[in-house]
């Protein structure tokens, strides 16, 4: 469906996007995850037509569309803000991009109608937009996106707004809703469960550039980058092996320096290396607790606790891990 080949968009000096290579097959959800200033934005406003590349091509079942106006590139697009007319109501918002690319004021309505009803706002059409919750806002936008039947729908941190409750029941119906509708999709987000939960692949940018692109599990379980590590929570450090290297929170083990297990998760790790150190900060979790502990070097590993409450705040332990849990990383 699409393909971006070495995308970049340089503003001065300055690279928003160095290099990007990405394809999204024609019914798979990709998400694109990284922290603020990392290109996210940047790269969906490029594929829309709305910012100029400085270099690469972006194409569309093979087309290229370089000088494809925004209009014509049969793309769906959603912003955070979601830019809704307020001076229109639910229905005016949707049909306003099917009038625009030339459909009947009765079939604009009719379709607008049939996608309200898609996304739970059926007897909606009249309703003013101020009238409407956060969450009520997000879907008549999503509304107005997939109305006019883009090949591909694009959605730029859209849930981003919303409170975590509503957003963790959002993220359920959109995967379900995508995946019915066999869409395409290509959403850009910093939430790491967003991301997870939605994408069939997900790709990590960060400076403008791809990190690693792979499934859900494959970015969780083995991370390629130092960066894409610490992204995504990981222990980055020199004290578990002679070079660099990462060990996840839930795999390393906890042992007051007399020896007796804080954690009791899981089978006793193989006690190479042992490493010595104090708590200096806890924080609760919901449903675990994450520990640092700091080592006499000054190193600090974040350790997650379940099922018990951790020691208080500088009491000596020993933090050992399986040496199977620790991955090598590139300098």
């Amino acid at each position: 469906m699409l393909t971006i080949e070495d995308l970049t968009v340089r503003y001065g000096e300055h690279s928003a996007l160095d290099g990007i290579d990405l394809d999204v097959g024609d019914d798979e959800i990709v998400c694109v995850l990284g922290p603020s200033g990392s290109g996210k934005s940047t790269l969906l406003r490029a594929i829309a037509g709305l910012e100029p590349p400085t270099g690469g091509r972006i194409l569309r079942d093979g087309t290229d569309l370089t000088g494809v106006p925004t209009h014509h590139r049969e793309l769906g697009l959603m912003f955070q803000d979601h830019s809704l007319f307020p001076h229109r109501d639910v229905v005016g918002n949707v049909v306003f991009g099917l009038q625009m690319r030339g459909v009947s004021r009765s079939e604009a309505r009719a379709r607008a109608s049939t996608t309200l009803e898609l996304v739970g706002l059926a007897g909606y059409e009249l309703r003013a937009v101020h009238e409407l919750s956060g969450g009520e806002q997000q879907r008549v936008a999503l509304a107005r996106a997939l109305a006019p039947a883009p090949s591909l729908l694009m959605l730029d941190e859209p849930l981003g707004a919303l409170d975590r409750s509503l957003r963790e029941h959002l993220v359920d119906e959109l995967g379900v809703l995508f995946r019915t509708l066999g869409l395409a999709v290509l959403l850009v987000t910093h939430d790491h469960d967003e991301a997870f939960a939605l994408g069939d692949r997900v790709a990590i940018l960060h400076a403008g550039r791809i990190e690693q692109v792979g499934s859900p599990v494959e970015l969780w379980t083995r991370p390629a980058t130092a960066f894409v590590a610490d992204f995504l929570g990981w222990n980055v450090t020199r004290a578990l092996a002679p070079g660099l290297s990462a060990v996840r929170p839930d795999a390393l083990r906890l042992e007051a320096a007399t020896g007796r297990p804080v954690s009791g998760m899981g089978a006793p790790a193989i006690r190479a290396p042992v490493m010595r150190g104090m708590i200096t900060r806890q924080t609760f979790r919901r449903d675990h607790w994450r520990i640092q502990v700091e080592l006499a070097d000054g190193t600090a590993l974040g350790v997650e606790l379940r099922d018990t409450r951790p020691p208080e705040l500088g009491t000596a332990v020993e933090v050992t891990v399986d040496p199977a849990d620790v991955i090598a990383l590139p300098d």
